[in-house]
């Protein structure tokens, strides 16, 4: 199954990979479709963290990288999971601002930015199912479930053995009470 996921990993990373390289060379042409999106989202960042810079090339840019290096991240196999989790994060300002279908009067314009949509959804999807893949190995919930059920058990050996030591020693000493001396 390794290089089923190998591969698998390899070809959903490369789209991001592309348009991460591509979007961070000329970031530029992204801006206008992204300003909508920006505007919203740059109070909130404003909030959270002063000193970012919150203009939308900039954050075009950033968004750019972070695509491109958590592709190739996903691609090499490092760190998969946070990693598929970061180009998810990625997805969404993408989409909404790339693919506004719902704003679109014109047919044939929504059908291709309905299509985009749904592809990127696609994408998504297939960046939660990389985020979960534990590659076969037991998963942190029952890796903690099995340690603490180890961790109960051990301690329920230790009662028992702690019991049986007091009243062996309870016997000896009532033995040795009674002994002339």
């Amino acid at each position: 199954m390794k290089p089923v996921r190998t591969l698998a990993r390899v070809m959903l990373s490369g789209i991001f990979v592309v348009s991460g390289a591509r979007n961070l060379q000329n970031p530029s042409r992204l801006v206008p479709a992204a300003k909508p999106v920006t505007d919203r989202v740059a109070p909130l960042i404003e909030r959270t963290w002063s000193a970012v810079p919150t203009d939308t090339e900039t954050l075009v840019r950033v968004n750019s990288a972070v695509q491109l290096g958590a592709g190739l991240m996903l691609a090499t196999g490092r760190f998969t999971r946070p990693a598929a989790l970061l180009l998810a994060g990625t997805l969404v300002p993408t989409t909404a601002a790339g693919h506004p279908f719902w704003s679109n009067d014109d047919p044939a314009e929504r059908t291709q930015n309905q299509i985009h949509f749904l592809k990127n959804l696609g994408l998504f999807g297939g960046l939660l199912l990389a985020a979960a893949d534990t590659e076969g190995k037991p998963g942190l919930r029952w890796r903690t479930g099995h340690r603490i059920g180890h961790s109960r058990r051990s301690v329920q050996r230790a009662v028992r053995t702690a019991r049986r030591e007091a009243r062996i020693a309870v016997r000896s000493a009532a033995a040795a009470r009674r002994l002339p001396g």
